[in-house]
């Protein structure tokens, strides 16, 4: 199951969504785990196999925005790798015809962090503030 559109840029802010609830067609027919794969973020009080924080996310235009119904993707956990089982020139049609989403708003605060944030495999951060301040975390920070 995959649920993208929810990472740092496309929700935007990365919110906590990504705790992604079995169906229940499929509960009732006893299926109690699968994998959930997305470019958002979960509690860590959730359960079952889950891939988050995926980057670059959907709304960039990441394999997640590349995913359809019925497409298989091998999770190599020991690799530490996610591959979408679809054909390269079907791959470069979807991504062709893709297009990003529209930011929800088009100024202010919100507007600067879209257009400034990096993916969740660099930590969320400015762009503008990589490399201008130190490292330390205050303890009276948290």
């Amino acid at each position: 199951m995959v649920l993208k559109n929810c990472g740092p840029k496309g929700y935007p802010g990365m919110a906590e969504v990504g705790n992604m609830p079995l169906p229940a067609k499929l509960l009732k027919k006893g299926v109690s785990d699968m994998v959930r794969i997305s470019d958002a973020r979960m509690s860590g009080t959730a359960f079952g196999t889950v891939v988050l924080h995926t980057a670059p996310e959907a709304a960039l235009g990441g394999p997640l925005a590349l995913v359809r119904d019925g497409d298989v993707i091998e999770l190599d956990v020991a690799g530490r790798g996610l591959h979408l089982r679809v054909e390269k020139a079907e791959l470069a049609r979807r991504h062709k015809a893709w297009s990003a989403p529209t930011p929800s708003m088009g100024s202010g605060y919100q507007r600067l962090y879209v257009d400034h944030v990096l993916q969740a495999d660099r930590g969320c951060d400015l762009d503008f503030l990589v490399g201008q301040r130190g490292a330390a975390v205050p303890r009276h920070s948290h």
